[in-house]
């Protein structure tokens, strides 16, 4: 399995490094993987909430994702906040040209916090560009209820959300149960695949804010699909690796403990 390959993040900056570039880059380097990056856009947010956005020119999203692929030898690709259409569409044009590069879709929607993080006319350019060239889409509860037109209110729901979003897409799916009701028990995420899928699940982490945990989850997941793992056991390292970034969190301030992203899994 390689150590040092190269795994790609397209996503926003995060002032506040818990999530967006800065985030991806932390768990890329956690997971043994070097890390490139694209930025489509610069944020000013913290914990709290989402203050400014400032999106960049389209044709420089392009510019800096060839120079990326050009220049290293990128072996799997995440996006996580891609903002507007035409960022959309800059990027899978480029992308489309790598078919060969396993592409991990985070279908950022909105911050922890609240703070929306996509144009609304731009959702539907983000399924119809971009879904089609995924190797794994991972949605949160909100995004899946959002992209399904349903409430999801428990593990069913959730399985039942994934195979119509699998089969509608014809792609695989990661539907990430965190934010289901508590009772479930543990943090389950659910992987739907064209024949079966699995479950992964680990002890809920209370106490935590979770900023920057999807984004977290989603680079470890693209960057062992880059040291060369199946599907399967890359969701099950990337699972591994953000339990115990949260189980372990550290107190950033007074009151605040949130995710260790230099946590090394076993």
């Amino acid at each position: 399995m390689l150590k040092h390959a190269v795994a790609l993040t397209v996503a926003g900056s995060d002032s506040g490094g818990g999530a967006g570039i800065q985030a991806d880059l932390k768990a890329f380097s956690a997971c043994g993987v070097y890390g490139a990056s694209v930025i489509t856009a610069v944020t000013a947010q913290n914990l709290d909430g989402v203050r400014a956005i400032q999106a960049v020119r389209p044709p420089v999203v392009e510019a800096q994702l060839r120079a990326v692929l050009e220049g290293y030898p990128v072996r799997a690709v995440k996006t996580g906040m891609l903002f507007s259409r035409a960022i959309i569409a800059a990027v899978a044009a480029v992308l489309r040209e790598h078919p060969r590069v396993p592409l991990v879709v985070d279908p950022v929607f909105a911050a922890t916090s609240g703070g929306r993080l996509i144009r609304p006319g731009a959702i539907a350019a983000l399924v119809e560009d971009l879904f089609p060239l995924a190797a794994l889409v991972t949605p949160n509860v909100p995004e899946a209820e959002f992209l399904c037109s349903g409430a999801i209110r428990s593990l069913e729901d959730l399985r039942e959300a994934g195979e119509l979003l699998r089969r509608y897409y014809d792609v695989p799916f990661l539907m990430k149960g965190g934010h289901l009701p508590g009772g479930t028990g543990g943090a389950v995420d659910l992987l739907v695949l064209e024949k079966g899928g699995d479950v992964f699940e680990a002890g809920r982490v209370r106490g935590v804010n979770s900023h920057g945990s999807g984004c977290t989850f989603s680079a470890a997941i693209a960057a062992h699909l880059a040291r060369g793992r199946d599907l399967r056991s890359a969701v099950a390292a990337a699972k591994a690796y953000i339990h115990g970034s949260l189980a372990h969190a550290h107190a950033l301030k007074p009151g605040t403990r949130v995710i260790d992203h230099f946590f090394v899994a076993e």
